[in-house]
């Protein structure tokens, strides 16, 4: 039986996060539902000059991702379509992962509102105990936000803000983007090969060196 990853794009900055999660789910082999907010559509297209129409959004999310799918490896639902499958707490997935979550997305999934299809599955996956990452990129951040990432944490949510770290050597853009969604996945527990892991012996070796 199918049983996809949720992958939910909000409209804050970083959607280039997105783009390397949904590589790194499909690369191990991991099936995909995703649903990408209004908002989202018009953040994509100013950050990397994609597009996702509901009505060609195969071959979109294809060309913007720059592999073909099969058949099985991603379902898309409209944000505003409430009888989608990820509306129900019946319809099986592994969990889900709203990257990047802009702070009204980690507002409404915190209350409760479902207000979209992105919140109603974040909500549905909370209350199935499943395991949902939320990767917030807003800085700096308000008080009301910390109230609503505490909310999400004390709800079962991993709050993973897009931090990247400089141990791993970096040396480009891209790099930065793998290891954040490398930690995603991580937290998602699903096999990866994106950024190199710190193993405690770079300064050890410059020091002695």
């Amino acid at each position: 039986m199918r049983k996809p990853w949720i992958v939910g794009i909000s409209g804050a900055s970083g959607t280039p996060y997105a783009k390397a999660v949904l590589g790194g789910l499909l690369d191990a082999g991991h099936a995909v539902d995703l649903v990408v907010s209004r908002a989202a559509r018009l953040t994509l297209v100013d950050e990397t000059g994609g597009t996702i129409r509901d009505a060609h959004w195969k071959d979109d999310l294809g060309t913007w991702l720059g592999r073909d799918l099969a058949a099985d490896d991603v379902a898309y639902w409209p944000a505003g379509d409430f009888a989608a499958g990820p509306s129900s707490g019946s319809y099986a997935v592994h969990g889900m992962v709203v990257v990047p979550a802009s702070t009204a997305a980690c507002a409404g999934i915190a209350l409760g509102l479902s207000k979209d299809l992105l919140q109603r599955a974040a909500d549905v996956n909370l209350k199935e105990h499943r395991p949902v990452i939320v990767v917030p990129r807003e800085t700096p951040a308000s008080r009301s936000h910390l109230v609503h990432l505490l909310a999400l944490h004390d709800a079962g949510a991993t709050v993973l803000p897009a931090s990247p770290a400089f141990y791993a050597g970096a040396t480009d853009v891209q790099q930065l983007v793998d290891f954040v969604a490398g930690r995603v996945l991580d937290a998602a527990g699903v096999a990866h090969s994106l950024y190199q892991r710190w193993r405690g012996e770079l300064g050890a070796a410059r020091l002695e060196g």
